[in-house]
């Protein structure tokens, strides 16, 4: 049993540190795009002396300001008790607070800057858009209301803590007392020794439904 879980934890270890690499290998492509790019520009603002305006439509309005989610779609509940959003997750960045149409959200429009999740724990409510943003890196999220038992609570914290690309925080507008959270996907547990939370860790910290395999979960937002 603990041979098969540490053979598990191995895998899931390589499988993130080939995507970090893949991560890695296109940023540096990235980077020389954009240098290449940017004397291309200049060579023409210099010969025609045109001017290239951008417009960013998405952060002109105002910071405060709240903003519905463009994603549509329902859950669709599997065998094993995971729901699975069926429809499209819209990965627009945005500057302003984000109506999502579920709690908590399972993808959509989000901030820029994503929330640290190298199994980071947070004791207050963190803000959705960041948490979204981990999402896309392919973080698992844990979140629990007050009606969850103390001792469900810390002894999740603890798993959290020992798994990179997932991340923790108390939700008291869910529905449920524990719930488990990927990019597109999501399931109520019982506590931190429901089979569940091993199975639904296994299938996606950094599972196939990641839109971003790779990208970091440091760096970023810290409450």
């Amino acid at each position: 049993m603990g041979s098969a879980k540490n053979s598990s934890t191995a895998t899931r270890k390589a499988r993130i540190e080939e995507m970090q690499r893949a991560e890695r290998a296109r940023e540096r492509r990235n980077r020389v795009l954009t240098v290449v790019t940017a004397a291309v520009v200049v060579a023409g603002l210099v010969v025609g002396g045109v001017f290239l305006v951008r417009s960013q439509s998405d952060d002109s309005g105002s910071g405060g300001a709240a903003a519905d989610d463009k994603s549509a779609g329902r859950f669709v509940t599997g065998e094993d008790g995971v729901k699975k959003w069926e429809g499209t997750l819209s990965r627009n960045h945005v500057a302003k607070s984000v109506t999502y149409p579920v709690e908590p959200p399972v993808g959509g429009d989000h901030n820029q800057v994503w929330l640290n999740c190298n199994g980071d724990v947070y004791t207050e409510a963190v803000p959705r858009e960041n948490a979204v943003h981990s999402l896309e890196h392919g973080a698992v999220w844990v979140t629990y209301t007050d009606r969850a038992p103390k001792a469900e609570v810390d002894a999740l914290a603890a798993k959290v803590k020992k798994t990179p690309y997932s991340l923790m925080s108390p939700d008291d507008e869910q529905k449920d007392p524990i719930m488990l959270t990927a990019w597109g996907h999501q399931r109520t547990v019982t506590g931190a020794s429901d089979p569940a939370v091993d199975a639904f860790f296994e299938k996606f910290v950094q599972g196939e439904q990641t839109p971003e395999p790779g990208a970091p979960c440091t760096g970023g937002l810290s409450r």
